[in-house]
């Protein structure tokens, strides 16, 4: 068949089905500005980082002895690591979003970056938590972020996530209900949990 022919021919065909072509092209454009999207905002690294079933408990956790104790103001212990970048940025989020609405209320902010590694806290953070060297039983943390918070009366009262699933927001977490709890003096019993989430590995 000559060339002349085979483009009579593939005329032919995109005239009798030009609805379904266009379509199809309609259909591969949105796709393809939705990945570009997805990428540009930051959601196409999450690949990297995939959703895993990750049991937390209280760990065994302690604080410093100059930490510890019936001081009056519940204390907020964040774990992170460095190499998690696509969890760290919408943790990242949500615990500033937890400082800011916080603020007035007999809490204490503190960091604990994992043991061997090196980094800083997003601009939008330093300066808001004191940085700890390290607390007792945070070898068996099983992965980050993750959150640890006492009650004003110095007992651990939660230790894990900070919400559940892919995306950390004020809708799914964990926090901020226990923590009404403990502003409003009402006692909280700390639990474990399986949660489902964008966690890294904390010992590998």
């Amino acid at each position: 068949m000559s060339i002349e022919a085979r483009l009579a021919k593939s005329y032919r065909f995109i005239k009798n089905n030009s609805r379904k072509v266009f379509i199809s092209l309609g259909v591969l454009a949105m796709f393809s500005m939705g990945t570009a999207l997805w990428n540009y905002f930051g959601f196409g690294g999450l690949s990297s980082f995939a959703e895993q079933a990750i049991v937390f408990d209280d760990s065994g956790l302690r604080l410093p002895d100059n930490l510890a104790g019936p001081t009056g103001r519940i204390r907020i212990v964040h774990f992170w690591d460095p190499a998690c970048k696509v969890c760290n940025r919408e943790t990242g989020a949500h615990l500033s979003y937890l400082i800011s609405m916080y603020r007035r209320a007999n809490i204490d902010f503190y960091s604990v970056r994992k043991p061997g590694t090196t980094g800083e806290l997003p601009s939008f953070l330093q300066g808001k938590l004191t940085p700890l060297d390290g607390i007792e039983g945070m070898d068996k943390i099983p992965a980050s972020p993750s959150v640890a918070i006492w009650g004003a009366d110095g007992r651990l009262t939660y230790a894990g996530p900070y919400s559940l699933g892919m995306v950390c927001t004020s809708a799914n977490s964990f926090v901020e209900p226990i923590i009404d709890k403990l502003v409003a003096g009402q006692a909280v019993e700390p639990f474990g949990m399986l949660a489902v989430g964008c966690y890294c590995r904390w010992n590998e």
